[in-house]
Parts: structure tokens; C-alpha cells; sequence
């Protein structure tokens, strides 16, 4: 057997540019030119009635505007408290069943983690217009499943339905509920390929110390899943900060009562399309991206911490 490096050649190097050409130039054109633009735009006014003679420059103006406009704040709130609340509970929920399906449903497991993925490659706008019938006040089927809870607390019969699509109190936990049944099936069966690639010998050697089941879990399965939970976190950060979807479609595009649902991605298509303000949803765009780049520098800093002291103590 030829073991010999293979002397790469100029028709090699040829070959090669020509497979990653369409890919480079695609990526050229579509992603890297438009996110330069983007920077270019953040400090520019401009309207595109007027084509490319209507940019001007304006320095940090559409930065300080975006940061005295109060509606932004409010979009930056809404957004941080959906990704918090549903991207929380989705890892809480995930990481025990994944390793309870792992752990218990043997030769079903990949069936039943199936059924969990689902909603994930399901039509946002599908789920979304689920969602509107499904939390209707007067019809809704999640109103008509509690209203027995609401009679027991309230203590009459004449309790008042939960106005979920429609009150600044509802719409938000509405929102978070989907994005958290929409990706909990993403994270599981992220989580099951990282519990199933533990060494038996691991939990073997659990057994013979005579640890329980809880502690096992929370001892010893959990720490060994360790990167798994940093990719799952990192995506529900990035995805969490970019809420886009869900709330567009169930408010209308508006952000529901009181743009309780207004998240920094709607307010920026918004400001850049309904309000034909360009260079400051630029800036709206590139302070989101910061935003997420600084949360995700933390988060590894203090991941770091963590894997090295694991890998010390191993």
C-alpha cells in the first residue's frame, strides 16, 4: 500500500478552486458584500426611492437615535425574556428525557425521539397558525383544558378565559410555549447522542460505588454531556436573540398588545421596511450582533473554567 503524501500539484490546485468556486462566489455575493453593506448603512441615512444618491453620511446618529428610542428598549426586554424563559426551560425539559429515553426505551428510543423532532422540521407558519387556534379566547383548546383549573382557583363559575393572543400578560408566555415545544425536540435528541456516547464502564463502576439513579444522573451523566450542553445553549442564544417568526406571524407583524411580543428582529424589519429607516435597523442589527457575541464570549470564558478544572480533576 502507497503510503506516500501526494505532491499536490498546480492541475490539483486548479481542480480544486474550480469545486469551491460556485460556493465562494455564492457566499461572496449573498453573505459577505451584504453584511459589509450593513456596516456601511449603520452609519448612513438613506432612502432607496432615491437608489445610491440618497445615502448620506451621518456618523453615530442612527446608533444614538436607536439608543434614546424607547420602543427598541422595550423590543431588546421582550426579546432577552422569551429567549431566557423559553430557551431555560427547554434545556430543564430536554437533558432528564433525553437520558430517560436513553435509559429506559431500549429498542424504541429512536422512534419516540422521532416524535419529539417533529415540530422542528414542521412549518414555522404551520405551527404558528396551530398556535392562533389553539390559544383563541373564546375556542382555544388549551382555554377549554384549563377552564376546570380557573373554576377550582377562582371559586365561581363565571371565571374569565385567559385573553392569550390578545393582553400584553398572555402573549409573551404564549410565544415562549411554542418556541419551547417547537425545540425541545432539537435539543433531545442532541442530548441523546451525547449520553449515548458515554462509556458503559462509566456507569458501571457508578453501580458498583452504589450511587442511585438521581445522583448517577446528576453526578455523573450530566458532567460527561458537558460540551453537548454548551452547543445546545449556544444555539438557543443565538436562535433565542434572533426571534423572528413566531411572534411576526401571531401578532401580524405588529407585536401584539402593547408590542408585548415585539422582539429586536421584528422591530428591525419594521424600522427598516415600514418606517424606511435603513441605516438605523442596520445599527439595530449590528448592536443585536454584539450583543450575542459578548453573552456567547462570557458564557465560553466560564465554560473554560469548567472543562479545564473536569479535565484537572480527571
Amino acid at each position: 500500500m502507497n503510503t506516500q503524501p501526494q505532491i499536490l500539484t498546480a492541475e490539483n490546485r486548479a481542480t480544486h478552486w474550480v469545486f469551491l468556486g460556485p460556493f465562494l462566489i455564492l457566499a461572496l455575493v449573498f453573505i459577505v458584500l451584504p453584511m459589509l453593506f450593513s456596516v456601511v448603512l449603520s452609519v448612513m441615512v438613506w432612502d432607496p426611492i432615491d437608489g445610491f444618491a440618497g445615502i448620506h453620511y451621518v456618523s453615530l446618529e442612527n446608533y444614538r437615535f436607536m439608543f434614546q428610542d424607547k420602543w427598541f428598549w422595550v423590543s431588546l426586554y421582550n426579546t432577552i425574556w422569551l429567549a431566557l424563559i423559553s430557551g431555560l426551560a427547554q434545556h430543564s425539559v430536554a437533558i432528564p428525557l433525553a437520558y430517560a429515553i436513553c435509559r429506559w426505551l431500549g429498542r424504541y428510543q429512536q422512534a419516540v425521539a422521532g416524535l419529539f423532532f417533529l415540530p422542528y422540521i414542521t412549518s414555522t407558519v404551520a405551527i404558528s397558525i396551530l398556535a392562533t387556534a389553539l390559544f383563541s379566547t373564546d375556542y382555544g383548546l388549551i382555554n377549554q383544558a384549563i377552564a376546570p383549573i380557573l373554576h377550582v382557583i377562582s371559586g365561581t363559575d363565571s371565571s374569565q378565559p385567559i385573553q392569550w393572543l390578545d393582553s400584553p400578560q398572555g402573549i409573551k408566555p404564549a410565544i415562549a410555549i411554542i418556541v419551547f415545544w417547537r425545540f425541545v425536540g432539537f435539543n433531545t435528541i442532541l442530548y441523546m447522542a451525547a449520553f449515548q456516547a458515554i462509556p458503559k464502564e462509566i456507569f458501571e463502576v457508578s453501580y458498583v460505588d452504589g450511587i442511585g439513579s438521581f445522583r448517577r444522573f446528576l453526578m455523573v451523566a450530566v458532567p460527561m454531556i458537558f460540551p453537548a450542553i454548551l452547543f445546545g445553549l449556544t444555539m438557543s442564544i443565538i436562535g433565542g436573540l434572533q426571534l423572528f417568526e413566531e411572534p411576526f406571524i401571531l401578532t401580524n407583524g405588529k407585536g401584539g398588545a402593547s408590542h408585548a411580543a415585539m422582539t429586536v428582529a421584528m422591530y428591525m424589519y419594521r424600522t427598516a421596511f415600514e418606517f424606511n429607516d435603513i441605516g438605523t435597523a442596520s445599527a439595530m442589527a449590528w448592536f443585536n450582533f454584539l450583543l450575542i457575541a459578548i453573552i456567547l464570549t462570557l458564557l465560553y470564558a466560564i465554560a473554560g473554567k469548567r472543562l479545564i478544572k473536569n479535565l484537572g480533576a480527571t
